[in-house]
């Protein structure tokens, strides 16, 4: 998405971010340089992350972009997160990256910041100083624990001039891109993804884990879901959205048997499968770009989408499978 096409969704969105001194283009212009910090090692992310872009061979792949310094913490309460911190911070040590004893301590020594705590509920938190240096940020999945929190990170950005992005990884596998812009199968009227939906009680259920399969749906569908219907079960969820054109868009969120990514995307002129997850490296050129143009590689509505979808799944489950409209959610963007 170019520039103004950028600036043009945003303000849809009640971004308020506009073409004058108010606006994103405040930074985008490159980055002082190219040390990326990082702030939390809870998750495997940090690691898989420090390993591609400072491994000995990864010359000009992207392009400098190396992790320089990082602060570990991360969860302190969810304990699949925080028992992973002394051992991460062990091996990112090895690959250079200088442990740090503050976010500021990051910031300081840092142009550009990735965002990997683990634990969604801190992310407000850690992403506020950020935006108040100027400095662009990706947030990896969830954006925060809950929506409202999602909501303010969105405030925040605007606030501050200073653009963030945020994408589950599953969203750069092989053939999504061109499934959805019509190359493969022409014009899509629908479909189905799947992948693994472990729940954590702090978080809305889907951002947890359940992102990625959400995140491949709208990939492949694009904008304008209006609304979502759940049904949930011990081991699994079923959630179905509606979008304006009366196409229909279903998650499976699964929580026992093998932990797979997949789906179908049913087109004009044939159906075809999505690929299996690749690896990291489609995820990382993009916030490479990123951090190079100061431009958010995916339309800030659809991520807003992908949120109130899933935070409407909740309702919807709430409310025993009822149809949950998405509307009054992204109004609370204004």
């Amino acid at each position: 998405m170019d520039r103004r096409n950028f600036l043009r969704t945003s303000s849809l969105f009640g971004l308020g971010v506009g073409l004058g001194t108010n606006s994103f283009a405040l930074h985008t212009g490159k980055p002082a340089g190219k040390r990326i910090g990082m702030i939390g090692l809870d998750t495997s992310h940090s690691v898989e992350f420090v390993k591609a872009m400072n491994a000995k061979d990864a010359g000009s792949i992207f392009d400098g972009y190396t992790i320089t310094i990082a602060y570990p913490h991360g969860s302190r309460d969810i304990e699949s997160s925080y028992s992973r911190i002394e051992g991460y911070t062990k091996t990112v040590k090895e690959f250079g990256v200088k442990i740090a004893a503050s976010i500021d301590e990051v910031i300081a020594n840092s142009d550009v910041i990735m965002l990997e705590t683990n634990d969604g509920k801190l992310h407000l938190e850690q992403a506020l100083p950020v935006f108040k240096a100027g400095k662009r940020i990706f947030i990896d999945k969830p954006i925060a624990a809950q929506y409202k929190d999602v909501v303010a990170i969105f405030k925040a950005s605007r606030q501050y001039n200073t653009p963030f992005f945020s994408a589950s990884s599953l969203r750069y596998v092989d053939n999504l891109a061109a499934i959805r812009n019509g190359s493969l199968i022409g014009k899509i009227h629908g479909a189905d993804t799947y992948s693994p939906s472990v729940l954590e009680p702090s978080h809305s259920d889907f951002y947890w884990y359940g992102i990625h399969g959400v995140e491949m749906l709208f990939t492949a569908m694009g904008s304008g879901c209006v609304s979502v219907s759940r049904t949930h079960a011990p081991n699994m969820d079923i959630a179905v959205g509606t979008w304006t054109d009366g196409r229909m868009g279903t998650f499976r969120g699964t929580r026992q048997g093998k932990h797979k990514y997949g789906g179908i995307a049913f087109g004009e002129t044939g159906n075809m499968i999505i690929s299996e997850y690749s690896g990291y490296k489609p995820l990382l050129l993009e916030i490479v770009k990123f951090f190079n143009t100061g431009i958010v590689p995916v339309d800030l509505k659809e991520t807003m989408e992908i949120y109130a979808f899933m935070e409407a799944a909740d309702e919807s489950k709430r409310k025993g499978g009822l149809q949950v409209a998405l509307q009054p959610y992204l109004d609370m963007l204004k």
